[in-house]
């Protein structure tokens, strides 16, 4: 019985900019702040492009700009804090274990949940444990997908 094959290879274009700040858990979270830092303002820039595209706007007002901008560093740094708290819980909890798998990223992923409702005005137990165990699940998928891959 014939069978057919199917082979693909893809390659993606990889950003390696390491700033060495003397211990490897900083530089873990300095390295997750900043690539991260920057997803999330490449995503806020091209929210707002395409807004201003889909009112159609013909001229651009400066304020419309500088609202744009802002929107940009404002959505870096939140997005940037998230996964600096998150690769140096991960970091911390593969120090801890002794291993580099899906229970350290699950476990990094719940309790960068849990601290991240800290911040938050309406902080209550109940959405502690929500975050904490929806950050779990998106980090061991996450982990999962990069083992199969």
């Amino acid at each position: 019985m014939p069978r057919a094959r199917v082979a693909h290879s893809f390659e993606s274009p990889t950003v390696d900019v390491m700033i060495d700040m003397g211990h490897p858990f900083l530089n873990r979270t300095v390295d997750g702040f900043i690539k991260i830092g920057i997803v999330g303002a490449a995503h806020a820039g091209t929210q707002e492009i395409f807004g201003m595209l889909r009112k159609g706007k013909q001229k651009r007002h400066q304020k419309d700009i500088e609202k744009g901008i802002k929107k940009m560093a404002a959505e870096g740094v939140q997005w940037g804090v998230v996964a600096g708290i998150y690769t140096g819980m991960e970091y911390g909890m593969q120090q801890t274990r002794g291993r580099h798998d899906w229970k350290s990223a699950m476990l990094g992923g719940a309790l960068t949940g849990a601290l991240l409702t800290f911040g938050d005005s309406s902080y209550d137990k109940e959405k502690m444990l929500r975050s904490a165990i929806t950050g779990g699940a998106i980090a061991t998928a996450a982990e999962f997908l990069r083992i199969l891959t």
